[in-house]
């Protein structure tokens, strides 16, 4: 299981969570922040610091934001771009 940053962040990115993160995996891009799910090592500090409650474990993500598991998951390989590109998939937020 790793965190995921969903809907709410989008054009907020309060960056509270990226000062408690002790692994740094928590990216900025160009319209909201992420989690590199592969440096992230589930701690949870993240999640109690977000004003906006937009930071869940995978599992316990609303199904209404699921497909932020892909939103997030695309900076591994691709980078802010792949993660722009996945937002435009995402209704309502291209």
């Amino acid at each position: 299981m790793t965190y995921v940053i969903a809907e709410p962040c989008i054009d907020l990115k309060d960056k509270t969570c990226v000062d408690v993160c002790p692994v740094d995996c928590i990216y900025e891009t160009e319209r909201m922040l992420v989690i590199d799910a592969g440096e992230c090592i589930d701690c949870g500090a993240c999640e109690p610091e977000c004003p906006v409650e937009a930071i869940y474990p995978e599992d316990a993500l609303p199904e209404k934001w699921l497909a932020f598991v892909h939103v997030n998951a695309v900076w591994t390989d691709g980078g802010a771009e792949a993660v722009a590109a996945a937002l435009q998939s995402v209704n309502g937020h291209g």
